[in-house]
């Protein structure tokens, strides 16, 4: 079944982050007329504009709702999974998950990646990607939650530093 949205709807697009649909209006691009939502994202001062038609294709989905949440907040409490040793076949698990755009995976790639750090320090590719892994679930969860970035952040860096004095 396909999602629509309206004007207002927080949304989440895969590798770019939640945005807000400021507006759904109809373009003509190339000699065709389609409608597109227009999302400003919430982690950069970018607009997007994604067909209506492509949208499912593309990732875009609703936030998270309470329960996945409380969900990523429990992987992120899980022991890390055993990860390739090869760095370069590491990074390219993790950046396919992100592509996904799904919070849980997210949580997956955030625990994976801060555990593994612990062990041997990441590549500086690594990092960014963690970070970037981190920053996506903060913007998805606050907004869920409607909680401060700062908070949320906080907390996942408890859970993640518990989760690693107990395994």
């Amino acid at each position: 079944m396909k999602t629509t949205y309206k004007t207002g709807d927080n949304v989440v697009y895969p590798m770019h982050g939640v945005g807000i649909i400021v507006k759904i209006e109809e373009k003509k691009i190339l000699d065709k007329k389609q409608l597109y939502y227009i999302l400003k994202l919430s982690s950069s001062d970018m607009t997007a504009m994604i067909p209506v038609d492509k949208s499912e294709t593309l990732g875009l989905r609703p936030c998270a709702k309470t329960s996945e949440v409380e969900e990523a907040f429990s992987i992120l409490n899980q022991a890390p999974e055993t990860v390739e040793e090869d760095w370069k076949v590491r990074y390219n698990n993790n950046h396919s998950l992100i592509k996904k755009g799904n919070l849980l995976e997210l949580a997956q790639v955030v625990r994976n990646l801060y555990h593994r750090n612990k062990i041997k320090e990441l590549s500086s590719t690594e990092k960014k990607l963690f970070e970037y892994a981190l920053q996506l679930m903060i913007d998805e969860i606050s907004i869920a939650r409607k909680t401060d970035k700062m908070e949320i952040e906080d907390n996942i860096t408890r859970i993640l530093e518990k989760s690693e004095a107990s395994n």
